[in-house]
């Protein structure tokens, strides 16, 4: 037996949490210095109407502890584990679970202990973890669920668009003086998850539509199984959102698609408005 770890980041909607029994790490987030308390749930139109009122947000790692007071008891029941984490590109929680974990083998030299980096986060990092759960209900074992979710996060393409550059250059995804003159020309981009983990620029185009249009397009261009999951991720964005869903099934998508609002953590770095797309293509 094991137990599926991932962290908030993973935007997995607590009915999944509860039907698929995930261990959730938390990582804390900061709203004008108070701590967001999302033990009973997230406001999203609410967190994403105070950023646009100009609250800012924080986040940062967990401690080391939180960790291990999560993984060791299901190591001593004698059971495994399995983090599926957010991408060491944008974060350095997926290290830090790599060292606890490492430090709980030595502990713990009978039971198996497995980190993977997702190199996505949102829906990026929660659909690779829905399908290792699933595998895990399917009978399949801890070494087949490891490499079989590796490749999957091979295979995710992460693609999105902001309302406002502001908040890609706080985070220093963008550089300010692009920043500005883009917001002053309306210019909208789409930035790519890529092979590493680290955010990159790709398109920019100017109005909103025309990026939510390159979305479906690239959904278009390549993904191989339009009949595989799909991922939309928003800040509260839900009418652009289900634009870019009608796009989806006008490009043949006949998958299940599942949208929620941006959990904090990442949200707060992409800013109010946008929209963001996860599915399986080619190995990135």
């Amino acid at each position: 037996m094991f137990q599926i770890f991932t962290d908030l980041a993973a935007n997995i909607p607590q009915e999944s949490v509860d039907r698929w029994k995930l261990g959730i790490i938390p990582i804390r987030c900061e709203v004008d210095g108070e701590v967001l308390d999302v033990s009973k749930g997230f406001d999203g139109p609410a967190f994403y109407a105070a950023m646009r009122a100009g609250a800012k947000t924080r986040t940062s790692m967990p401690a080391p502890a939180v960790f291990t007071d999560a993984f060791r008891p299901v190591l001593e029941r004698g059971e495994d584990v399995i983090y599926i984490g957010m991408s060491s590109g944008i974060s350095g929680t997926v290290g830090l679970a790599r060292t606890v974990s490492a430090e709980l083998g030595e502990e713990f030299p009978d039971r198996k202990l497995a980190v993977i980096d997702t190199k996505g986060a949102s829906l990026g990092e929660g659909l690779p973890v829905l399908f290792a759960a699933q595998l895990r209900e399917q009978g399949a074992d801890f070494d087949e669920t490891v490499a079989r979710t590796q490749d999957r996060c091979d295979h995710m393409y992460q693609v999105f668009t902001v309302e406002d550059l502001e908040y890609l250059r706080r985070g220093g995804r963008l550089h300010s003086a692009v920043a500005v003159v883009g917001n002053m020309l309306n210019v909208k981009p789409v930035l790519f998850g890529d092979q590493d983990g680290h955010i990159v620029l790709r398109h920019m185009n100017v109005g909103r539509r025309r990026s939510l249009d390159t979305l479906a397009a690239k959904y278009k261009e390549c993904c191989e199984d339009k009949s595989g999951p799909v991922g939309l991720a928003h800040c509260d964005s839900p009418k652009d959102t289900a634009l870019v869903v009608e796009k989806l099934r006008a490009a043949g998508c006949t998958g299940e698609i599942t949208t929620v609002c941006y959990e904090p953590v990442t949200g707060s770095h992409v800013g109010p408005g946008t929209v963001a797309l996860f599915f399986y293509g080619p190995k990135r």
